[in-house]
């Protein structure tokens, strides 16, 4: 019967993202706890494919099981009335692109992931019949603006004038796929737009942050990442006080989302080793803190349909268990001691200040508005008053299995920092002395081209 085979489905997609999840877990073990040195070559006899097009190492190993992650707790706090075959292929496909993405390194097969990255939410906007006008646009002048930006950094070598346009491109495009100011209107439509879970999935993994090290960063001068990261501080204060003021569920996990990744962003074209490492560190807690927020909400939603903010809902009594996962992931996410968000919000606000007073004290204020933000979204949905409920509002216990994983990483992350602060400070070096070693090697191929020009024939 139908019924039947959308369960197997159901159980084939659950075991298929368990399996991966217990995969890429063991090698963030590897790279985390033994310093395993980087891996090459995921098809080394079936596929045509360069080793170095796809590489584990201390940078990507965390963010492979964070995505992994992300994508199981997705499933299994889908309820199973709200599940389709083809929504289940979806995720599948979105899955894989977003794994291959993560774990490229050549430009050209990094910026082929991305772009096909963003059909799955374009799929479901016409599968849900909604309007697919700002996220095709904004996404076609993201593809473009990042082929254009990679053809022009690899003709930089011979024509050095053009880098200054191949970086604007390049910023350009990250800060489209990032939600950046002035681009950031696809991504509250997007929200408004499409299901939690899509929406959740295509922004979280923070795409356009991976991109921005793999492409801008080993190419820019310093003062270009230092525009880079003014507009990315400034869409961070803007966004948090946007989440501060909505009256709507959505559009306020939305731009709270929008100013974690901008926070995130400005940590990591600093440059700064202390910044760096605290960006790398609240890129996996506001993924993993934003994630377990946004899916608590969604099931929510599931219950009692939109939740406005407009007064009290007060869904504490009815559900207790979500109430307090959504108050640690709250938690979590503005870095709250105890909580894996502390450490990384610690090493930002330390390393902007130690850059420049006026850079920590705008960190430290976005910070605080998303504080008071996510402290009064609290109060409002879950407290206020009482009323009767005609049915079971409980978590259920795919839910439950859900909300405990989620629970175990942030607080054990918090009350054991050690080895990921460890691993993300071995990335960020590594970032960093990539990034010297090329932009050494693009002047050398200069100056070699310019001493060829002038020898006499």
């Amino acid at each position: 019967s139908h019924v039947q085979e959308a369960r197997r489905a159901y159980l084939g997609a659950l075991v298929s993202f368990l399996v991966v999840f217990l995969l890429n877990g063991s090698l963030w073990i590897d790279f985390a706890c033994m310093g395993a040195a980087p891996a090459h070559g995921f098809f080394p006899h079936l596929l045509p494919i360069p080793q170095n097009w796809f590489v584990i190492d201390r940078l990507n190993a965390p963010l492979l099981t964070l995505t992994s992650l992300l994508y199981l707790v997705a499933l299994l706090t889908t309820l199973r009335s709200r599940v389709n075959r083809f929504t289940l292929t979806w995720m599948l496909v979105s899955q894989s692109i977003q794994l291959l993405t993560l774990s490229s390194v050549q430009p050209w097969a990094l910026i082929a992931f991305l772009v096909a990255g963003t059909l799955p939410p374009y799929v479901e906007l016409r599968m849900r019949q909604k309007s697919t006008q700002v996220f095709v646009a904004h996404m076609y002048l993201f593809a473009v603006l990042l082929i254009a930006g990679q053809a022009l950094a690899d003709v930089t070598v011979i024509m050095p004038w053009l880098m200054p346009w191949a970086v604007m491109a390049l910023a350009a495009a990250v800060f489209i796929r990032s939600g950046v100011f002035p681009f950031h209107g696809w991504m509250s439509d997007l929200f408004e737009q499409a299901s939690y879970g899509t929406s959740l999935l295509f922004t979280l993994p923070l795409s356009g942050a991976y991109a921005m090290l793999r492409l801008l960063v080993p190419i820019a001068s310093e003062s270009m990442l230092d525009a880079v990261r003014l507009v990315a501080l400034a869409t961070a204060v803007c966004g948090a006080g946007l989440a501060l003021v909505q009256i709507d569920l959505r559009r306020f996990i939305c731009y709270l989302l929008l100013s974690h990744c901008s926070l995130v962003l400005t940590g990591l074209v600093s440059m700064n080793l202390v910044s760096v490492t605290g960006a790398l560190c609240a890129w996996i807690s506001t993924s993993l803190a934003l994630g377990g927020l946004g899916f608590t909400l969604r099931a929510l939603e599931c219950r009692c349909g939109r939740v406005s903010m407009r007064d009290f809902q007060g869904l504490y009594e009815h559900t207790p268990s979500l109430a307090t996962f959504f108050l640690l992931t709250c938690l979590a996410s503005i870095g709250f001691p105890g909580t894996l968000g502390f450490i990384g919000i610690e090493l930002m606000i330390d390393g902007a200040v130690n850059d420049s007073l006026s850079l920590g004290f705008a960190v430290s204020i976005a910070t605080m508005l998303n504080a008071i933000a996510v402290v009064r979204a609290f109060f409002l949905i879950f407290t206020g008053r009482q009323f009767p409920a005609t049915v079971s509002l409980k978590i259920r216990p795919r839910e439950r299995y859900a909300v405990l994983t989620l629970s175990l990483f942030i607080l054990l992350g918090g009350i054991f920092p050690q080895s990921n602060i460890a691993a993300r400070y071995e990335a960020a070096r590594e970032l960093i002395d990539r990034r010297v070693n090329n932009l050494r090697s693009l002047s050398e191929a200069r100056g070699q081209l310019h001493v060829q020009r002038e020898e006499p024939l």
